[in-house]
């Protein structure tokens, strides 16, 4: 993919860094030559310095062709211009922007941008952590449903993955062992040791803390 990250601070040199290992053409937008240090030597990318909304700037690095635009300043302001001007003026099919204040994410949303609110994951995953460390809301993005850590022991082990299900309201979706993470079948036989991923209805959770003994 052909990716352009506005903003060169610790979010965006590490994304740019990550999809650089990956393989993917990156080009690095930010208003400090400086900040462009963070990238360090294995990045293989493209950096330019300026404005992420500049039309004549973000024609220069190619967003004709970009597959994604990530604006991820420490400005919401500069990220909420940024994405318009790629999805608006140039059609970016993926745009994603970075919102420090909670209150702006209903106007990113109302613009059709994705958003990521790193005020309200930190604050959720915190919250998980203090409540009940095995469940993890942070992980999808809606309120009603969450991830739900479970160590299979007692009668949990032995027992297919279908049986353990509840229509609607917990499904196990993934299984971690000491050889690997797998997808489960419903007749996947519970071992003991497994850690049992699960999503889980919010609204089921009391219910489900009951049915296993959390």
């Amino acid at each position: 993919m052909y990716i352009i990250i506005v903003g060169c601070g610790r979010v965006g040199s590490e994304l740019a860094k990550l999809l650089s290992s990956e393989g993917h053409d990156v080009v690095v937008i930010d208003k400090s030559p400086g900040s462009f240090e963070r990238l360090g030597g294995t990045f293989n990318g493209l950096t330019s310095v300026g404005n992420g909304f500049d039309l004549r700037l973000l024609r220069q690095v190619g967003i004709e062709k970009a597959d994604a635009f990530c604006a991820v300043t420490n400005g919401d302001n500069t990220n909420l211009i940024s994405a318009q001007v790629a999805k608006k003026i140039f059609k970016v099919s993926k745009v994603i922007a970075r919102v420090y204040d909670p209150q702006r994410a209903h106007i990113y949303a109302a613009l059709g941008l994705d958003i990521i609110s790193g005020t309200v994951l930190f604050a959720s995953m915190l919250r998980d952590k203090i409540i009940e460390s095995r469940f993890s809301s942070y992980l999808i993005e809606t309120k009603e449903l969450g991830v739900l850590e479970i160590e299979a022991k007692g009668p949990l082990v032995g027992r297919a993955v279908g049986e353990i299900n509840l229509a609607g309201e917990f499904l196990v979706a993934a299984i971690r062992r000491m050889e690997g993470v797998i997808i489960p079948e419903p007749k996947t036989t519970v071992r003991d040791k497994d850690v049992l991923m699960a999503v889980v209805k919010v609204e089921s959770l009391a219910k489900v803390r009951a049915q296993f003994n959390l």
